[in-house]
C-alpha cells in the first residue's frame, strides 16, 4: 500500500471516530433524544445534558483490577507515539512527491520534478517499445530512496525476457541517467493482453 493510501486510510478512520463521537455529544447536550421522543438502548452514553460522559460507576468499574492502570497508561502512550511517528514520516518527505534532477553542466544546480512528471516520462518511453500494449508506472519515495513500480501489458507473442531487457536498457537506463542515480530499484509486473489491439469484439458464446 502506498504512503498516500495509508494517510487517507488513517485520516478517514480518525475522521469517522471524531465525527461519530461529536454527534453523540451534540445529541445528548442538546437533549435531542427527549425532544424527538427517541428511545435509546440501555447504557447509551450521554442521553441528556445533565448526564456526564462517563458515570461514576463506569469510571470506577475496573480501577480495582491489577491490569487497569497499566492498560490505562499504555493505550494513550501508544496513541501518542503512533501519532508522533506518523507526523515524523510526513515531515521527512522530500517535497510533495518530488525528486531532484541534476542539471548537466549546472555546477551543482538541480531542479525539482514531481513524481507524476517522472511517471509520465517513463510511461511514454515504455509504451513505445516493441510488444508493449499498455503501461502504468508509479514512483515512490524521495530522491534518496526513489523506486518505481511498473505494470506492463504485453501483446500476444512478445517474449517476456526480451521485453525486460528492452525496458532496462531503454527507459529505465534513461531515467537513471537523467536523475543521476547509480541504481533505480524497479518492480515490474508483466501481463499479457488477451487479444491484439484493434481487434473487434469477441463473438457471442453459443450455448
Amino acid at each position: 500500500m502506498s504512503r498516500s493510501a495509508v494517510n487517507r486510510t488513517i485520516l478517514l478512520v480518525v475522521g469517522i471516530v471524531l465525527i461519530g463521537g461529536g454527534l453523540l455529544l451534540l445529541a445528548g447536550g442538546f437533549d435531542l433524544y427527549d425532544r424527538l421522543d427517541t428511545a435509546v438502548p440501555d447504557g447509551w452514553p450521554l442521553t441528556s445534558p445533565d448526564q456526564p460522559v462517563l458515570s461514576e460507576a463506569s469510571r470506577a468499574r475496573w480501577s480495582g483490577q491489577d491490569w487497569w492502570w497499566p492498560v490505562a497508561i499504555a493505550v494513550p502512550a501508544l496513541v501518542v507515539i503512533g501519532g508522533l511517528a506518523w507526523l515524523w514520516v510526513q515531515l521527512h518527505r522530500v517535497g510533495p512527491g518530488t525528486v531532484t534532477v541534476p542539471v548537466p553542466g549546472g555546477d551543482g544546480v538541480a531542479l525539482r520534478m514531481r513524481n507524476s512528471a517522472l511517471q509520465d516520462a517513463v510511461e511514454s518511453e515504455i509504451v513505445e517499445l516493441p510488444g508493449v500494449d499498455k503501461v502504468t508506472v508509479r514512483a515512490t519515495g524521495g530522491s534518496h530512496r526513489l523506486s518505481l513500480r511498473a505494470v506492463v501489458r504485453l501483446l500476444p507473442g512478445t517474449h517476456p525476457g526480451e521485453a525486460l531487457q528492452s525496458l532496462d536498457a531503454g527507459p529505465l537506463e534513461n531515467a537513471r541517467t537523467s536523475l543521476g542515480l547509480a541504481e533505480l530499484p524497479t518492480e515490474i509486473r508483466l501481463r499479457a493482453t488477451a487479444r491484439r489491439p484493434g481487434a473487434g469484439p469477441k463473438p457471442p458464446r453459443v450455448v
